[in-house]
């Protein structure tokens, strides 16, 4: 039997209870939720399924076309490296939601947060920064929800693990009036899998999207386990290294840095407090299994290894990366 209407709570998948390796299977078409997200949220078993972004730039394409406000959320340890790259498929008023605070160190100021995007002419209505799991500017930010909103509709968009779903379960908690169900989160991409509408109250309905996956995010290639360790749960406190020539820092067995010109230099790392670090000689370990890059460091960048966090170098320099060629890495001007 097929379910044309109904579809998951959870995730947005239409429910089927026809074929229980296909997405939206359920035991019971009565349920609310699919069977994966029944697991996830009950158990923590986690069921990798891999979308084409072809099918979320539709889905953001057709909220372009509408005149409602967007929330576009992003976790401030994995910026992307373009932030209006989402402009290209929606001109919608738009508030920019940095997300995840806690995260990042207490000395870090909010104010100094948004005068960098601020100087590097990124446009929103407005920046905030917020922390969910803190319940920091949460009302706030439904203040000036309230404020730049056009219609009752408010559009949640960003990619996978930005913290949308956890963002709007919070806001339920706090503001709903009605009996909405709580969106399934999970520490893996593409947990949303379609859109799911949530009446907040009698004047805002929240529209949830699927997180675009970014395929050169490193939690795309790391097992369960280390994805666990990848992803902060409290605090970060960063780690300073002085490195001079030759000399190397080893991330676990997934990224080498080796310091290949310059003066004696300043690393500071901003990841995970459970991934374990060390500072080795150059010569000592080969990776033959990563592919290395080089890059050239001006003063104050940050190196940022997608999905995973950033090291701030002070100074000058060249430095050789070895990773996964999938992953994505960049410099940017020092976020902190």
């Amino acid at each position: 039997m097929n379910n044309e209407e109904k579809r998951c709570s959870g995730c947005g998948v239409l429910l089927q209870d026809e074929n229980i390796l296909q997405e939206g299977y359920t035991t019971n078409l009565e349920n609310s939720i699919c069977q994966r997200c029944f697991k996830m949220k009950n158990y923590g078993e986690y069921q990798v399924i891999t979308k084409s972004n072809d099918e979320y730039f539709k889905i953001l394409k057709e909220v372009g076309k509408t005149k409602d406000l967007v929330l576009y959320v992003t976790d401030l340890l994995n910026l992307e490296e373009d932030i209006l790259k989402i402009r290209e498929y929606i001109n919608n008023k738009m508030i920019l939601v940095l997300n995840k605070k806690d995260i990042l160190p207490k000395s870090v100021k909010e104010a100094k947060l948004i005068k960098y995007f601020e100087e590097n002419h990124v446009y929103f209505e407005e920046i905030i920064v917020i922390s969910v799991e803190k319940n920091l500017n949460m009302d706030y930010l439904l203040k000036r929800i309230k404020y730049f909103q056009t219609t009752k509709k408010v559009y949640v968009v960003g990619h996978t693990n930005a913290g949308k779903s956890t963002l709007i379960n919070k806001l339920i908690k706090n503001y709903s009036n009605q009996d909405a169900p709580e969106l399934t989160m999970s520490p893996l991409p593409s947990t949303t899998l379609n859109t799911v509408t949530i009446q907040i109250n009698e004047y805002l309905t929240l529209i949830d999207t699927p997180g675009l996956v970014d395929m050169r995010s490193l939690i795309n290639y790391v097992d369960q386990i280390m994805l666990k360790k990848i992803n902060p749960k409290k605090e970060i406190k960063p780690r300073t290294y002085q490195l001079r020539k030759n000399q190397s820092l080893l991330i676990e067995d997934i990224v080498r840095l080796d310091y290949v010109e310059g003066e004696k230099n300043s690393f500071t790392l901003f990841l995970s407090n459970d991934l374990k670090v060390k500072r080795i000689n150059s010569s000592r370990i080969d990776l033959k299994h990563l592919q290395k890059s080089t890059y050239d460091i001006k003063y104050d960048n940050d190196l940022v290894v997608q999905g995973l966090g950033f090291i701030k170098i002070v100074n000058k320099g060249k430095v050789d990366i070895y990773l996964d060629k999938n992953i994505k890495v960049f410099i940017r001007k020092s976020l902190i």
